[in-house]
């Protein structure tokens, strides 16, 4: 014996409907619920099925103090269907129009712009003046290092990185300090740890590099 097929979604909602229809009453969610079942839709599928048929405006939903009414009868279903209809109608109007309003502007873009010997040179110039620039940018490209804006924007990152490493050094020579006057007795192995970490007895300032003149291409 074959297995029932379930009904639709599409089938779910004339369902639902018809249960509008033929009472041309207001119903609580929870007596719609009731009465999906005996229209072959169950329970669980009621929510989806109404909330559906409400984003389509095929049913209407109110709130009346704290309950929550649904309703729709068939003249307000072809109502809205015939506004509906309307709104496409109108689309489709403007949407011809506008379709031949671009046909006109590529005809008329089109002027001037018919096949000729004089088009064909022309086309070839551009092509060739588009690669000729290509060519030049990259060429300009190999020059980027020693363009003088670059070179000045290198001089003001390397002046912003010596005053952070020496801002560094200060905070550790300053740390040193204060773990020498409240440790004095640890001074052997403070050497050990600073040593470990790279802070060694030649530790200090760094200096400032001089860039050369070269750097930058006459």
């Amino acid at each position: 014996m074959s297995k029932k097929r379930g009904l639709s979604l599409e089938e779910k909602r004339e369902k639902m409907l018809q249960i509008f229809y033929e009472s041309q009453d207001f119903f609580l969610f929870k007596e719609l619920e009731k009465r999906g079942p005996k229209k072959g839709v169950i329970s669980q599928s009621v929510k989806d099925v109404v909330q559906s048929l409400v984003d389509d405006d095929l049913v209407l939903k109110d709130k009346i103090g704290t309950s929550v009414y649904f309703w729709s009868f068939p003249s307000c279903t072809g109502n809205q269907l015939r506004s509906v209809r309307r709104k496409l109608e109108s689309d489709v109007e403007n949407s011809t129009k506008r379709f031949s309003e671009l046909v006109d502007q590529c005809e008329e873009l089109k002027k001037g712009r018919e096949e000729s010997d004089e088009r064909e040179e022309a086309l070839a110039d551009l092509k060739s003046m588009e690669l000729k620039h290509s060519e030049l940018k990259d060429e300009l490209g190999k020059y980027a290092d020693n363009d003088p804006a670059a070179f000045e924007a290198m001089k003001e990152a390397i002046q912003v990185a010596h005053a952070a490493a020496n801002r560094w050094t200060d905070n550790i020579f300053i740390l040193k300090q204060w773990c020498s006057n409240n440790f004095p007795q640890a001074k052997e192995q403070l050497e050990n740890m600073y040593k470990e970490v790279g802070i060694t007895d030649d530790f200090d300032y760094v200096e400032l590099p001089s860039l050369p003149l070269s750097a930058v291409a006459d």
